[in-house]
């Protein structure tokens, strides 16, 4: 396998190789040169199998013989050993033909998880293997920093940083990063938003001179392309539980950054029989503006009960336009150039492309708690505010009944209380290994929403 910018301007790499870089050097991300394809037998033939085992299915056209089979496989079952439901990722019944998809189950009750366990430990291997080592500098909104830290928090190889906008996470997203310990873990608390964290992360990216010569930045945000190819698993998971590929089905994701839901627009791609995809956001509206009345521009960010999908410029959304320009790397760059400056669109043809596979809703805070009373009330299930979120826009675009809609439920409902508090409800406790949480010690610095001081502090922080 291969792989490839969406800017156009660095020759093809290897999974390694892309593993280790993140961004590529000509600011496009990386994408596979060809999509793999399986055949209805071959999915069908995946019916019976333990969550670990269709992973490695999935995943391994896109590594191809990098790591070898055996290695491979210990690296995926010990990753989804630790989750703690039997099935990894299950499903839960939400009304008729509605489903609840379980991702919250392991160590840090998020999502993000089912990726960043999985990368922790390949960058262990490939490093150990190439006697390297590098230094991680992430960006996160809330769950990616604290499942990025679990995740390579023991690797020796590795020294981790994480940015996450100053008082605006929640307060359980926040202790789950300060409190992890070892010396390779840093937390940045950065004076401005998410989308400042990201572009600061970007901009180290683009100019790594203020790291030693023996070193290199690697990504745990959902740039990384380990992280997509990681999701893309629960969605065949999910689907084949329902019948799959007998039986189509749709997804409703809750969308801040597009990987998760990018990741569902790829197994559909690889032969996974889906009809909608539907792009759940909060009041940061702009994919819902670019799908419903192709509109592609950023408004003011406002701050919500769901902080991880508090974002304006999806970064993932890149690698979905390059398909959409039809891969022209020309005219994605000229597109990607003008971005911010002025309101964007597409061609009639592209955007009924666009209309042919997304559905979007916008749902704001009022009608997020009544969505989490609504369905405590009538399923006795606590909904975090991103995937009640996902439930009201599965619920406004599910066109066909005989059609299973899946929403992805994207957190634990206790590390968002805020939310839950509003709704009327009283917030559920932590699981039991998180039960002390509130007591363990904290390790973070607060820095300017300014380049220099991230890379400042990095020098001096990480291990010679």
């Amino acid at each position: 396998m291969k792989y490839i910018s969406t800017r156009g301007g660095c020759p093809e790499q290897g999974f390694e190789q892309v593993l280790l870089t993140g961004l590529a050097p000509d600011g496009g991300l990386y994408v596979p040169a060809e999509l793999p394809r399986f055949s209805l037998e071959e999915i069908r033939s995946w019916q019976d199998l333990r969550y670990a085992e269709l992973a490695l299915r999935v995943i391994t056209p896109f590594i191809g013989d990098e790591i070898a089979p055996e290695s491979l496989r210990q690296l995926v079952e010990e990753s989804y050993a630790n989750f703690d439901h039997p099935e990894v990722a299950p499903l839960r019944q939400l009304g008729e033909n509605q489903w609840l998809l379980e991702l919250y189950h392991g160590p840090t009750l998020a999502f993000k998880d089912f990726a960043l366990q999985v990368l922790g430990r390949l960058l262990d291997h490939v490093l150990t293997k190439n006697n390297q080592r590098v230094v991680i500098l992430g960006a996160t909104s809330g769950d990616t920093g604290s499942a990025a830290l679990e995740g390579c928090r023991h690797s020796e190889r590795v020294d981790i940083f994480i940015l996450h906008p100053h008082n605006r996470v929640s307060d359980v997203q926040r202790k789950q990063m300060t409190t992890v310990a070892g010396n390779n873990v840093f937390n940045l608390a950065v004076q401005g938003n998410f989308d400042d964290c990201q572009r600061i992360v970007k901009a180290a990216f683009a100019d790594q001179s203020f790291l030693p010569d023996d070193r290199q930045l690697v990504a745990v945000n959902s740039i990384n392309w380990a992280r997509i190819m990681m999701q893309i698993v629960y969605y065949f998971s999910a689907a084949l539980k329902l019948g799959a590929p007998d039986q189509t089905v749709s997804f409703s994701v809750p969308t801040g950054n597009f990987g998760d839901i990018y990741a569902g627009y790829l197994a559909k791609g690889m032969g996974l029989p889906i009809d909608r995809l539907v792009v759940a956001t909060n009041e940061n509206d702009i994919l819902s503006r670019f799908i419903n009345s192709n509109e592609y521009a950023v408004t003011e960010l406002s701050h919500t009960f769901s902080p991880s999908m508090d974002i304006l410029v999806s970064s993932n959304f890149e690698r979905y336009l390059f398909d959409l320009f039809d891969r022209d790397t020309a005219a994605l760059t000229n597109f990607m150039s003008r971005f911010g400056q002025q309101s964007l669109s597409v061609s009639e043809q592209q955007w009924q492309r666009v209309r042919a596979c997304f559905d979007s809703v916008s749902v704001d805070d009022a009608t997020t708690c009544e969505v989490i009373a609504e369905v405590y009330r009538q399923h006795g299930i606590v909904l975090d505010p991103h995937t009640a979120i996902g439930v009201k826009a599965a619920r406004e675009c599910k066109f066909d009944s005989a059609v299973p809609m899946i929403s992805l439920a994207t957190a634990h409902p206790a590390k968002f209380s805020e939310a839950i508090t509003a709704a009327g409800i009283t917030t559920p406790p932590l699981p039991d290994q998180l039960q002390d949480l509130f007591q363990r010690e904290e390790r973070c610095t607060v820095v300017a929403n300014e380049l220099h001081q991230v890379t400042d502090y990095l020098q001096s922080h990480m291990r010679i």
